[in-house]
């Protein structure tokens, strides 16, 4: 067994040579982040995915770190209101308000100590140092630590202030925007070394990672679902197995690491913007998740008639529905429609409007979404 030892290296770009694959995958990646989206998903529509894998990526960061929820234990607390909330849970419904924080504040504000700090302390809120918590929430830590089944010892306590100003230094930095992705991953192994924080710095560092994301361009509020920590929670053995070897310092290994996170993010990016494409999202996603539904008799068969005209159009009025309803009053088709929103099936498209669209953020459409999800690839997460 190899034991385990603090490796001082410096931190800096490590360039690729000019004919190198690592080259060409910075090229693409640069391309998917200034490429315009002209979507034909509905906003409204897009939103709900969002929502859907702002959850994927809080498990699967957790799960990660060793926490056991399931995708279909926390599909269950948001749909049912009162549902007792486990500290596991508690720690997903963290990631989940840290990465709300993110969007709401990277554009504005600086990726520095403060904005770092801000994040960890979401991260750990109301959890206790035994369950993923950390007594000095943002703050660094003022303890030595070893990592268990790491060969790495992260620097002693008293260095941290200096490399965590060190990284933030070399994020901030005015380089070569070629050098940007590059800087990203680097960035990610980094924060790792350092170990910054006594607990939490695992679900930290890919928050870190998805904030700096966000601020070099791969916008995520204007038609983009970016999910980077499907890279790493697919096969946690791997993650941790490449971050090792980049612990060396040397300029082969920083390579290798930074193809495996680069490659990782652009094959989730390309997969997760076929969403974008609402012909997709309705003929793999969208109608099979209502046939799911009414096959378990969860939906009725009206029901499922109207979301799928809902989901044909994507944009419904009484009038679409009409003939469903011959020799029957408005009025009828009025209740109909407005027991599906009642339920949650429908949302109308502006408030006021009599323009309907399809909502699956519900009891009776989500479990069909994320079982239809998981058929088609875009679950990282295996139960």
């Amino acid at each position: 067994m190899v034991e385990p030892k603090f490796v001082h290296y410096d931190l800096k770009l490590t360039e690729p040579s000019f004919g190198s694959p690592l080259t060409d995958l910075i090229i693409e990646l640069d391309y998917l982040r200034k490429k315009r989206f002209g979507g034909s998903t509905h906003p409204m529509v897009f939103l709900q995915l969002k929502h859907i894998f702002h959850t994927l990526e809080s498990i699967g960061s957790a799960r990660i770190e060793g926490n056991n929820t399931t995708l279909a234990e926390f599909i269950e607390t948001k749909l049912e209101d009162h549902q007792p909330v486990s500290s596991g849970i508690k720690e997903i419904q963290n990631i989940e308000k840290a990465m709300e924080f993110i969007e709401d504040s990277v554009k504005d504000y600086p990726i520095n100590r403060a904005f770092i700090s801000e994040m960890h302390k979401v991260v750990v809120d109301g959890l206790s140092p035994d369950q993923e918590g950390d007594a000095t929430a943002g703050e660094y830590r003022r303890h030595n630590v070893v990592i268990t089944k790491s060969t790495h010892i992260p620097p002693d306590w008293i260095k941290v202030d200096d490399y965590m100003q060190e990284l933030i230094d070399f994020i901030t930095r005015e380089d070569s925007p070629k050098y940007d992705l590059l800087k990203v991953a680097i960035a990610h192994h980094r924060f790792v070394w350092i170990h910054p924080f006594g607990n939490g710095n695992g679900r930290t560092v890919r928050l870190f990672t998805y904030a700096m994301l966000i601020r070099l361009g791969f916008n995520v509020s204007k038609g983009r679902i970016l999910n980077p920590t499907a890279v790493f929670c697919s096969n946690r053995n791997v993650y941790y197995k490449k971050l090792s070897e980049a612990d060396t310092g040397l300029d082969k290994e920083t390579l290798i690491w930074c193809d495996y996170v680069l490659k990782g993010l652009k094959d989730e990016i390309e997969k997760i913007d076929k969403l974008l494409d609402y012909d997709y999202l309705k003929k793999e996603i969208l109608l099979p998740a209502i046939g799911f539904s009414l096959e378990r008799k969860v939906i009725t068969d009206i029901e499922s008639t109207i979301l799928k005209r809902a989901v044909a159009k994507p944009v419904i009025q009484a009038s679409d529905i009409k003939d469903l309803f011959a020799g029957q009053d408005n009025a009828i088709i009025s209740r109909q429609i407005r027991k599906l929103i009642d339920k949650k099936m429908l949302a109308p498209e502006k408030e006021g409007a009599r323009k309907y669209l399809i909502r699956f953020n519900n009891n009776y459409l989500l479990r069909g979404i994320i079982t239809s999800l998981g058929e088609k690839g875009f679950l990282p997460i295996k139960d």
